[in-house]
This record gives C-alpha cells, structure tokens and sequence, in this order.
C-alpha cells in the first residue's frame, strides 16, 4: 500500500523538507491557516484536472497534518 504522503510532491529548501522550514518559520495559527488553505486548494481544483483523485490524495495529506497540527498541544 502506498503512503499517502507519497502523493505529495517533496522539496527540498537544502537538506530540509520543505514542509518542515515551512513549519519551523511559521506561527501555529499560520500553519494551521496554511494546511487549511491547501485542503481547499486541492478540493477545489480536483474536478479541473486530468487526475482528481491525484488532487484528493493530496488534500488528504495536508489535512491529516492540519488534524496532527490541531491535536497537539504546543
């Protein structure tokens, strides 16, 4: 089974991902802004592409890490 994570293009900002200098440089309220943005952005675009269901794997993504963002306490 693949990981859904695996659906989700991976950047480098040099030998960080790119989703973690995102976090690091972010406040929680602006990760949690950011994460919900992109769960939009892939719902709202997945009937305008070739693979919908490529959009929808990836609004998953981001809202289980908007989910884990949420959970925990810091």
């Amino acid at each position: 089974r693949m990981d859904i994570q695996d659906n989700v293009k991976h950047y480098n900002v040099g030998s960080i991902e790119t989703i973690d200098y995102i976090k690091a440089k972010l406040s929680k309220q602006e990760l949690i802004g950011y994460l919900r943005g992109n769960v939009i952005k892939y719902l709202s675009r997945a009937n305008y592409k070739d693979s919908a269901v490529e959009d929808y794997h990836k609004a998953m993504v981001y809202l289980q890490w908007l989910i884990q963002e949420q959970s925990s306490k810091a």
